[in-house]
């Protein structure tokens, strides 16, 4: 308890003139005391040399800080599991999901505006003509075992990234980087060989620590570390893996923005969103994110009946798609042609010629699909609503890069049609499939098992592409396997989403040849277009990074993607977290979810 003490006095001009000129001795009494909000507000009567003078004394109480309550388990449910805790492996959300909270990067997204702010970096400075950028690190980040994080810890990380043996799923963000050196312990710099607006969001990476590794990035790929993470960085540390069922993680008392106030963090796995629905009801589970749409309503019920729950929506970063495989998925092949034979992309090696899909490979296949789907059915019916129309590659967030010009895709099933007769696809036999010089057009669909939504709309579009002739296979995968034979390019054809990108409408890492890498890079649908190539290059090189001249190539580049089919995109995502109300802190938005997880508690 502390106090700020003030007096008024009657009559003030007899008191000062009582103290100033009688040297005798003062008496005091309280006769008055009463509580005035937070102010305790006193009467005094005051005896100088025999004369009575009543004084008023206030004294602002201020409450003393109640702690905040310590311990607690949170729980997250899912419907997948992880694969990975190394964010250098990683390249699915669930893995990320985990090693978020275990490994920091050097930049992160600002949780409030999107922008990009320091994490790991304390901050830093680039150069007059912007190719070096040189980091300065938090000197108070500490990894879990006591050692301080140090500039050779992300050196380390870049040199695992870009490791052949490690074959890290991050290597197309460094096309643009030349160098990386440690400076000093706290001092990082990064050389780049060209402009790139988009460096400070690609090299956001967790960093990994040097020295559990014995600085060997070859000892990654097979570490144990990888699945048991020893050291860390971040809020949480490894306690606990059971396949399949759930991970657990312990505070970190070294994390230096203080230690979380609840004692784990556990990503609890379903085998489905109804399983995760339940769950949740339940009781089993702190938070979920997302709900699935169906269940949105069930949830909106339960608050709307006095359920201590609540729930958040916000349009995601990020859209649902349906991915093509361009290029023949019994015999994937690298991008480009690996004139140094070092097995990785090299600056200035030409993009390869790919074998084609035997189907997908037509563009008028592509163009059949994308008439042929019921695209606001599918925000309607599948998604419930919960979603937005988009028309490209960038999402409608990113305002200064969204193209207003295009117009959707629409279902024109004539249309459709019309492209496959034109395209010489006819059902000669007359068993409802069509055929061309001998091949059926015949494909599978592939998406993750568990999400319902997915699921629903693989059906839909089983559905609705039987009518034009197209025949579909469905294969509900465990995500697992959906990941790897998506990065493999060993697929047809996917439902698959992205959410929580950066707020920067650059997608080198989906759309450019040199992350077209069977086993590694995210062009998982070995797209290749010289013009969306060279607006990737001149948009990310723009001196200064202004928006209004960086948009025109972003802009061009959703007609060509809008125009080449690599993917149909069907809508953006309206995501939501739900939490019971006992968990307090919590303050999920589009930029990030658990930014400030150290400073959640539990009221009860």
């Amino acid at each position: 308890m502390s106090f700020q003490r003030s007096i008024r006095l009657w009559p003030l001009t007899l008191l000062l003139f009582l103290l100033a000129c009688q040297p005798q001795t003062i008496v005091e009494t309280v006769e008055v005391t009463r509580m005035v909000e937070n102010t305790v507000v006193e009467t005094r009567v005051i005896e100088v040399a025999g004369e009575e003078v009543a004084v008023e004394v206030t004294r602002v109480v201020e409450p003393t800080a109640v702690p905040v309550p310590q311990g607690g388990h949170v729980i997250y449910s899912n419907f997948a599991d992880a694969n990975t805790f190394n964010p250098v492996l990683g390249n699915d959300q669930a893995s990320s999901d985990v090693y978020s909270l275990m490994f920091l990067g050097l930049t992160q997204l600002d949780p409030f505006s999107g922008s990009i702010v320091g994490d790991l970096a304390e901050s830093w400075d680039i150069s007059e003509d912007g190719l070096t950028y040189t980091f300065h690190l938090r000197p108070d980040a500490v990894w879990s075992d006591g050692t301080p994080v140090t500039a050779q810890d992300v050196v380390f990380t870049f040199d695992a990234i870009n490791n052949d043996a490690v074959a890290s799923p991050r290597r197309g963000d460094f096309a643009s980087v030349a160098s990386w050196a440690v400076v000093d312990d706290q001092t990082v710099e990064v050389t780049m060989s060209a402009l790139d607006c988009t460096i400070l969001a690609n090299i956001g990476t967790g960093i990994i620590p040097a020295h559990v590794y014995g600085s060997d990035p070859t000892a990654i790929p097979e570490n144990p570390e990888n699945t048991a993470p020893t050291v860390v960085s971040g809020p949480f540390q490894f306690q606990e893996w059971v396949a399949d069922d759930h991970v657990t993680l312990a505070a970190n008392p070294t994390y230096f923005r203080g230690a979380p106030n609840v004692a784990t963090w556990t990503m609890k796995v379903y085998a489905d969103q109804s399983a995760e629905l339940a769950g949740l009801l339940a009781g089993e589970a702190t938070y979920t994110s997302p709900v699935g749409p169906a269940f949105v309503s069930v949830i909106e019920g339960q608050i709307a009946s006095g359920t201590p729950l609540s729930m958040r929506k916000y349009f995601d970063n990020g859209f649902t798609f349906l991915g093509y495989n361009l290029a023949n998925p019994e015999n994937p092949q690298n991008g480009w042609d690996d004139l140094d034979g070092d097995g990785k992309y090299t600056e200035g090696e030409p993009p390869l010629p790919q074998d084609p899909h035997p189907i997908l490979g037509d563009l008028a296949v592509r163009q059949a699909i994308a008439n042929s789907i019921d695209y606001q059915g599918i925000i309607n019916q599948v998604a419930f609503g919960q979603g937005g129309p988009i028309v490209a590659n960038v999402w409608p967030s990113i305002e200064w890069a969204y193209n207003t010009e295009l117009e959707p895709y629409t279902q024109d099933l004539d249309k459709a049609r019309q492209i496959l007769d034109d395209a010489g696809w006819v059902d000669s036999d007359g068993d409802g499939v069509r055929e061309k010089d001998g091949k059926r057009l015949s494909l599978s669909l592939m998406t993750n098992a568990g999400n319902e939504k997915r699921e629903n709309i693989g059906v839909l579009l089983k559905d609705v592409l039987a009518q034009v002739g197209i025949e579909i296979q469905l294969d509900f995968l465990e995500f697992g396997t959906v990941v790897q034979r998506l990065v493999g390019q060993t697929y047809d054809m996917i439902v698959i989403g992205f959410g929580g990108g950066a707020p920067d409408p650059d997608d080198t890492n989906l759309f450019s040849y040199i992350n077209d890498e069977p086993g590694a890079g995210f062009n998982f649908a070995s797209y290749y277009n010289p013009v969306v190539e060279e607006n990737l290059a001149k948009g990310k090189a723009v001196a200064g990074c202004a928006e209004a001249e960086r948009a025109p190539y972003y802009h061009s580049n959703q007609v060509e993607i809008y125009n080449d089919l690599p993917a149909s995109f069907l809508h953006v995502d309206l995501e939501n977290t739900v939490w019971w109300n006992n968990l307090e802190g919590i303050d999920p938005n589009v930029w990030s979810r658990e930014y400030n997880v150290q400073e959640w508690y539990f009221t009860n």
